[in-house]
């Protein structure tokens, strides 16, 4: 009777200290949009490590509108959240938000897109202006120097669009690319159908498309193919699932591929290691490879 009597003590302490520990150990994932495969893969890689690091992680969707980005943040204030981890709709935008969260003194950590204010622990993202660089080497091995290209730009306003296309500024003087055409279609499949559509009739004679995501790049794609432009080429970035596929199946030439599997991963470790009182970087670098077939 007294070693079940001692049983249950130790199991009643054990669940009122799993109770306090639930909101102590509790971090928050604000993503941009969950309507695209590159955050929804980020959000698995941050939802894994937290489960092996033992915290609850609470995942909120934006849904592109800053309006609900600051709506998101302001519900966290009520919900125990020890650090913020969030990937901006835009990276003026989120100011209020990452503002509204030093202001609650929590700490807070930018995912792929930066922030242009606002006090900010570390930044986790790809070289995203290595990328597009990347990208216009690629175009240049294939095609040569004094390529035809057009850019397919992301969400105006966000980081990387913004590094993205400089990158790809660099590759275009490097290589002399005659860049007939560089228009946003917010890293959107469906608008980067439409524009590419309507780029392709005032510039015909294009050789190479670079997309600054995988999803506008497959959306040029069906344009492309509708239009019997066989030979033109088309290099993508994120390096999604859909967009490998359509890289092996060499209907993509290649894709920048980040790791947003670990862009999670290593946003969570982050706010663990700030939980425990260590320093972090301020800007932590996940790798970037060409895939190609």
């Amino acid at each position: 009777m007294k070693k079940l009597t001692t049983l249950l003590s130790a199991a009643l302490v054990s669940a009122t200290m799993s109770s306090g520990a639930y909101a102590k150990d509790t971090l928050a994932l604000v993503i941009s949009t969950l309507n695209n495969p590159f955050f929804v893969t980020m959000k698995e890689g941050a939802e894994q490590k937290a489960e092996e690091l033992g915290y609850n992680l609470i995942v909120l969707d934006s849904q592109n509108d800053p309006a609900k980005e600051l709506a998101n943040v302001e519900d966290l204030s009520v919900r125990g959240a020890k650090v913020l981890l969030i990937n901006p709709t835009d990276s003026d935008a989120v100011t209020n938000a990452i503002r509204l969260a030093n202001r609650a003194e929590l700490p807070v950590l930018t995912l792929d897109r930066a922030a242009n204010r606002g006090e900010v622990v570390a930044h986790i993202a790809s070289d995203n202006v290595a990328g597009g660089l990347m990208a216009g080497d690629y175009i240049a091995e294939q095609i040569g120097a004094d390529a035809r290209v057009i850019q397919l730009e992301g969400i105006a306003g966000t980081s990387a669009a913004r590094e993205r296309g400089e990158g790809f500024a660099q590759a275009v003087d490097k290589h002399g690319f005659e860049l007939l055409a560089s228009q946003p279609a917010d890293f959107d499949r469906t608008k980067g159908l439409n524009v590419m559509e309507n780029l392709l009739t005032g510039n015909p004679t294009v050789q190479a498309v670079f997309a600054q995501n995988d999803e506008m790049a497959l959306g040029a794609m069906r344009a492309l193919q509708a239009a019997n432009k066989k030979d033109v080429i088309i290099v993508g970035f994120d390096g999604t699932e859909d967009g490998i596929q359509a890289v092996q199946g060499a209907r993509l030439a290649a894709t920048i591929a980040q790791q947003p599997n670990a862009i999670g991963a290593i946003a969570v470790e982050t706010a663990d290691r700030i939980l425990k009182g260590e320093t972090v970087a301020s800007h932590i670098p996940v790798p970037l490879q060409v895939i190609s077939k």
